[in-house]
């Protein structure tokens, strides 16, 4: 979004560049990345890292509402609440487009937020590996709100661990050597020592969950949550314990904030950066434009479910329409100029929220085809996941 920066960029990058740059990424940690990673980061400009800054400011700012509080307190389906929730969300990623108007101008348009971690840690190693391979200009940074990557760790660590020994916190997943992010638990354990451990591995006693290393059974104080309860109703996992009991540790982030963090919110959200979104089982009467709409689940992870070719037909089909949002449709801008078709970008705008909420990092996404993900940009280059760097 720099023109000189990103012409800069591209007449410099090599092939030999870009796989000395994968084989230092898939080599730093003990597992490699299992997603395509992408040729170039992008390059926010001045005017849009503001306007992305700004739109986290007013979705953040709806989330500390009363009316909020209200609001998500049906998100949780029934039978499926844990207890001792904590007073606000200890991770929130908030996903934008970045689209382009009628004038020229581009601007960041709200796809989905959550109230659940993301990469935090591959995205403190991403980076760093970016710049020992390409030329990245002095003074461009992935962070925001003044860190850096010693302040940035320093958080992460607080936040993970707490004054728990990190022996005490576990990482917490479904099957993680099976994981196409296992790359970020591996890389968690690089920078705060946590173990990641499988669910079904989980022993428990009383109101006590164990662990075991090196044949020593081992007390957990804090869970780090990475399982989606989607996935785990799918897969219909094993596990000695029960979300929803009462159990003597801490969840960072707690499981609720899951649910009340999700698709469900975009419907309630005002905002010229928010577009427009209902709850299915709200409408009385379809829009006129159904082609203009996506239909998503409410809460699948990794664009499971999601339908961007709605039609009367399709949605009259559905029965638990209480589990589903229609979303007007984003049109992605063609942004990153590359050697064919420009690629289309989403930026994920990552917070860890401990005594405040703080914008922290971001992850980017690149597409050429039809929506972001693989399987909608195979035999693609210049596409799959990276950061964006700004002043």
């Amino acid at each position: 979004m720099i023109e000189e920066i990103r012409k800069k960029y591209n007449s410099a990058f090599t092939t030999g560049k870009y796989e000395s740059f994968l084989k230092e990424l898939d080599g730093y940690t003990y597992y490699p990345a299992d997603f395509r990673v992408c040729e170039t980061p992008l390059f926010l400009s001045d005017s849009m890292r503001d306007k992305l800054t700004g739109a986290c400011n007013d979705i953040v700012n709806q989330l500390q509402t009363e009316e909020f509080k209200i609001q998500s307190s049906s998100a949780i389906p029934l039978g499926l609440e844990v207890p001792n929730e904590d007073g606000h969300t200890t991770f929130l990623q908030i996903d934008f487009a970045i689209c382009k108007d009628t004038n020229g101008e581009y601007y960041p348009q709200l796809i989905e937020l959550q109230g659940f971690p993301s990469l935090y840690a591959f995205q403190y190693f991403l980076p760093r590996i970016i710049k020992n391979n390409f030329d990245i200009p002095e003074g461009f940074t992935p962070y925001f709100s003044g860190y850096n990557d010693d302040s940035y760790v320093k958080l992460l660590n607080k936040v993970i661990i707490g004054d728990s020994d990190p022996e005490n916190v576990i990482l917490l997943e479904i099957h993680p050597a099976a994981q196409k992010t296992r790359i970020d638990f591996a890389s968690t354990e690089e920078l705060t020592k946590v173990k990641t451990v499988c669910i079904s591995k989980i022993k428990k006693r009383g109101s006590k969950l164990f662990y075991t290393e090196d044949g020593r059974e081992i007390p957990i104080e804090r869970i780090y949550n990475r399982v989606i309860y989607d996935e785990l109703k799918r897969k219909n996992i094993e596990y000695n314990f029960r979300f929803t009991e009462e159990l003597d540790l801490k969840w960072v982030g707690h499981p609720n904030w899951f649910f009340k963090i999700s698709k469900y919110t975009l419907p309630f959200l005002r905002s010229p950066y928010v577009p427009q979104s209902y709850m299915l089982s709200d409408i009385t009467e379809y829009p006129a434009d159904l082609e203009n709409y996506v239909l998503k689940p409410l809460f699948s992870f990794a664009g499971l479910g999601v339908n961007v070719d709605v039609t009367k037909e399709v949605l009259d089909s559905i029965t638990d329409r209480g589990n589903y949002i229609l979303q007007r449709k984003i049109e992605y801008a063609p942004l990153i100029e590359t050697p064919d078709e420009k690629s289309r970008v989403e930026i994920r705008m990552m917070y860890l929220w401990d005594e405040k909420p703080e914008l922290v990092n971001n992850l980017v996404r690149t597409s050429k085809g039809k929506m972001m993900g693989v399987d909608f940009n195979k035999n693609k280059v210049w596409v799959g996941s990276s950061c964006a760097f700004h002043r």
